[in-house]
C-alpha cells in the first residue's frame, strides 16, 4: 500500500498546503494594495494637472483684464524719416572662372 500516509506525513503536508495558501493570500493582498494605489495616484494627478491649467487660464484672463490695452499707433507729422532708395544692383558683369 504505496498510498498511505503516516499521520506525521500528512500533517505536515497540511502544514505545507497551509503556508502556501497564506503566502497566495499576502501576495495576492499586496499586489492588489499596488493596483490600488497606482489608481488613487493617477486619479490625484490628473485631477492636480487639471486644476493646474485651470489655472493658469483663470490667471492669464484675470492678468488680460487687470492691464490697460496697448495704445493703437497713430500717424504723427513731427518727425519723419527721409525716403530710402530702393536697392540697385551694379552693372558690373559677372568674373569669369578659367580652368
Amino acid at each position: 500500500m504505496a498510498g498511505r500516509r503516516t499521520a506525521k506525513a500528512r500533517d505536515r503536508h497540511t502544514r505545507e498546503v497551509q503556508e502556501r495558501a497564506r503566502l497566495h493570500a499576502a501576495r495576492r493582498a499586496w499586489h492588489d494594495g499596488l493596483i490600488h494605489r497606482r489608481h488613487r495616484d493617477n486619479i490625484v494627478a490628473s485631477v492636480v494637472g487639471g486644476l493646474l491649467v485651470a489655472g493658469s487660464f483663470a490667471s492669464q484672463a484675470a492678468f488680460a483684464q487687470a492691464t490697460d490695452p496697448a495704445p493703437a499707433p497713430s500717424p504723427s507729422s513731427s518727425i519723419s524719416a527721409p525716403p530710402v532708395a530702393p536697392f540697385e544692383t551694379p552693372n558690373t558683369p559677372a568674373p569669369q572662372v578659367t580652368p
